[in-house]
């Protein structure tokens, strides 16, 4: 059962990513960009193992396994992909294609090429929890104190920004900093699952009416409501962009995972035998990779059907969609249909070949 909760909360968090960049809200008082990604962090302390704190060698390979090797993968066919795409617009998706943009820049922003952008939190993902394994190692070797622990965390979370908005923004700073802050989601994970799933519930009535409250609190600094007025509760962990607010991201980002946890909690019952949703937390990976391309698809088949000739979408930024007031869901759904099942077919084409080669 908790696997399949666990997969559940991950086809949530990636259903959050899409709907983010479709710019709508599947939790209403909780804006796009407002703690989706903290949520994946903290998805991935909730599955922290503590035996790879005395075996980070396979923690390690495995990571990168499982991590890094996919996403070199997909960077070779995306630039493929933007060739394809600047043959017939003219415009390149991205930066040019160097050693430098295809091998580093993926671990300093992950921007290099515009289409697998959302594929920038991979590399991230694979440092913070590396990072977060040899602190862990060294915080067990200093005490035992589970709340000295969070304490330490606690100040990675809510300093972390202060201190980036007082240093120059280098990429090596930018770096630096989302680790640290990022490390602050994956040890509540991991405190969530050792210290209060178990022995403490956290999802009553009188829970909800405080983050309820809590959360209205918050949207008193939201300013999401056009682009002039800035970003409000959202912000933009890699650039390290929080206007001016200094602990709102820290704090909405709590809330956030909890309405999260809590959705899943509440929908789990009705939901755990729905096999799409299984596939979409199996293919979350995937699903992050393809999502911006199959929008651009739709986009292609939208213009081709108005007779729009394809290079007006070069005028437009990467997650520009066509006449968004009327088809924002349209998009949403064939997008998690498709995605979904491109990476389940993935899957099985990967265990097809590792069991014939053997």
């Amino acid at each position: 059962m908790f696997s399949e909760k666990i997969n559940l909360l991950k086809a949530f968090a990636i259903m959050l990513v899409v709907s983010g960049h479709l710019e709508f809200s599947m939790l209403g008082m909780f804006p796009p960009y407002s703690f989706q990604l903290a949520l994946f962090f903290f998805i991935s302390g909730m599955l922290f193992k503590e035996k790879y704190l005395n075996d980070t060698v396979t923690f390690v390979k495995r990571r990168l396994k499982s991590l890094i090797l996919p996403y070199f993968l997909y960077e070779i066919f995306y630039v493929a992909v933007t060739y394809i795409i600047f043959h017939f617009t003219g415009k390149w998706w991205g930066e040019p294609v160097t050693w430098k943009n295809f091998f580093l820049t993926p671990f300093l922003n992950g921007h290099q090429l515009e289409l697998s952008c959302p594929l920038w939190f991979v590399p991230q993902l694979f440092i913070t929890m590396t990072a977060f394994l040899f602190f862990m190692k060294f915080l067990f070797k200093l005490t035992q104190n589970k709340f000295v622990h969070l304490a330490i965390f606690l100040i990675f979370g809510f300093l972390s920004i202060p201190v980036i908005k007082s240093i120059p923004v280098t990429p090596v700073n930018l770096l630096i900093f989302r680790t640290v802050f990022s490390m602050f989601f994956v040890y509540l994970g991991y405190f969530y699952m050792h210290h209060i799933k178990d022995k403490h519930d956290i999802f009553t009535p009188k829970w909800l009416g405080v983050i309820l409250v809590f959360q209205s609190i918050l949207w008193l600094f939201n300013r999401d409501y056009d682009p002039q007025h800035g970003i409000g509760l959202s912000y933009v962990l890699v650039w390290a962009r929080f206007d001016d607010q200094i602990i709102v991201p820290v704090l909405t980002s709590l809330t956030g995972i909890w309405a999260s946890l809590f959705t899943v909690n509440l929908v789990y019952p009705y939901f755990k035998d729905i096999k799409f949703l299984k596939y979409m937390g199996e293919t979350t990976y995937h699903i992050m990779a393809n999502h911006l391309l199959v929008m651009y698809l739709i986009t292609v088949v939208f213009f081709k059907i108005n007779g729009i000739p394809i290079a007006e979408r070069a005028l437009h930024n990467i997650y520009w969609i066509y006449n968004p007031v009327q088809t924002t869901f349209l998009y949403f759904v064939l997008t998690m249909v498709i995605t979904t099942y491109a990476g389940v077919l993935q899957k099985y084409i990967k265990a097809k070949l590792f069991s014939a080669k053997q």
